[in-house]
């Protein structure tokens, strides 16, 4: 479900009208609902609560490479939702929102020393490893710190630490899981699928057990679990319950060795209808699943959906500059949005659904969807049916709340997608277009030009 609905004739966020946002703010802009966040979140929630024997006091953690506008984080933050990060800013965003550090997880295949110790600083709830290597510089580095613990953390770190790092505070252990590649990929799009063999996240089963060995052997790390993410916009909760198992059964190989293991991170991954008519596995379902592959064993689950919470609850306002017939008979809907504004349909050929805020009568008919970027690369869509637009409509790619505004560029120096958050009757602008002088302004000419 969400919360944009025709009234008096126009579409609505909530109670505001998308051509009041259109008039003050301009287009293109993202516009998102907070009950559709905050609807979302409570029923995944719901979902897992009602699996505590077999999930624990599960967390939700919200991947922030979805959505990382600060006023939607700290809309989920105040309902308890955690925080997945996979970068130092990430990290800095979820705390600025309100997330808790003990409810923000790290992970990420390419973590900087400066962003380890940015984390073990902060007090992260966890740090998920994804190589050998990675977790010899994570032991590298919380050595460095504790060793200068009982004097100043930052002047005792290595140089290319010490920029970054937070106020000072006593330097806990921190806490790690290891990712695990099951070897089952899956999701949307080949780009997407982050679990098959040829990925570049986590390491094979016999590996995982061995790393995990590794760290229970240092004093600078602590091993409290194991973590998994295989893909996005997964359709089918078939390939999930086979990593989840994957888990399982290493969770049990690691006891039997001695280990302990009180988490498993599940990662996300679910899915949600792009298409009005498509079907997904609800959250009942997927909670449901993963208590089937937990049963017994007495951990902690952690959740990480981006796109399940976000998605829905964020369009994407534009407006149209002009349709140009072509004597080939080709139709083409030239909008104000382009591709650096949402970069999904370009970068994995996904599809948005494009609905008129005010829609006139007639006949569909099939429109190329493009936008005004010097890339053929710039269409949404070919010969999409749509009713009838004319010069200066407004329309809203639907479902883009996830991987639209964070993927944004100024490509063709055109000002960065504007975000509003709406709350009922209010909204407020979350994210302000910059001028053509403010982006200028950030690019000083060379000392000798």
């Amino acid at each position: 479900m969400n919360h944009f609905e025709a009234k008096d004739g126009a579409l609505h966020v909530e109670d505001v009208s998308l051509e009041t946002i259109a008039d003050a703010v301009g287009t293109p802009t993202y516009v998102y609902s907070s009950a559709t966040l905050r609807r979302h979140y409570q029923v995944l929630r719901a979902a897992v609560d009602e699996h505590r024997t077999a999930l624990g006091d599960a967390l939700i953690a919200f991947a922030l490479k979805a959505n990382s506008n600060v006023s939607v984080l700290a809309t989920l933050a105040r309902l308890g939702c955690g925080a997945d990060t996979v970068s130092e800013g990430e990290i800095r965003r979820a705390l600025a929102a309100g997330v808790p550090a003990d409810r923000i997880i790290f992970s990420g295949v390419g973590k900087t020393d400066a962003e380890l110790a940015f984390a073990i600083q902060t007090g992260v709830r966890q740090i998920n490893i994804e190589s050998g290597a990675e977790l010899d510089r994570l032991i590298a580095v919380a050595t460095s710190l504790k060793q200068g613990a009982n004097a100043d953390a930052t002047e005792t770190a290595p140089s290319s630490l010490k920029q970054r790092a937070p106020a000072a505070r006593a330097i806990a252990t921190p806490d790690i899981a290891i990712r695990v590649n099951p070897r089952i990929g899956a999701g949307g799009h080949a780009k997407i699928t982050t679990g098959g063999v040829g990925d570049k996240f986590g390491v094979p089963v016999e590996e995982a057990l061995a790393l995990y060995a590794r760290a229970a052997a240092s004093p600078h790390v602590r091993p409290v679990g194991l973590a998994c993410h295989i893909g996005s916009q997964i359709t089918d909760l078939a390939p999930l319950e086979a990593a989840f198992g994957v888990l399982r059964d290493m969770t049990l190989t690691l006891r039997e060795q001695g280990h302990e293991v009180t988490r498993l991170d599940l990662g996300g991954g679910l899915g949600v209808p792009y298409l009005g008519d498509a079907e997904t596995p609800s959250p009942a379902a997927y909670a449901a699943m993963a208590a089937r592959a937990l049963e017994g064993l007495n951990v902690e689950a952690a959740f990480e959906p981006g796109r399940l919470l976000a998605a829905n609850a964020g369009v994407l306002l534009t407006r149209v500059i002009q349709v140009n017939e072509r004597s080939d008979g080709r139709r083409f809907l030239v909008l104000d949005a382009a591709m650096n504004d949402l970069m999904r349909p370009a970068l994995y050929d996904a599809f948005h659904e494009l609905r008129p805020v005010r829609p006139r009568e007639g006949a569909s008919r099939p429109y190329d969807l493009v936008g005004p970027v010097c890339e053929t690369g710039d269409t949404f869509d070919r010969d999409r049916p749509l009713p009838p637009f004319h010069a200066g409509d407004l329309a809203v790619f639907m479902s883009a709340g996830a991987y639209g505004a964070v993927m944004a560029s100024e490509y063709n120096t055109r000002p960065l997608v504007a975000e509003v958050l709406v709350g009922g009757d209010r909204w407020s602008v979350i994210r302000p277009r910059p001028t053509y002088d403010e982006m200028l302004a950030r690019e000083p000419l060379a000392e000798w030009l």
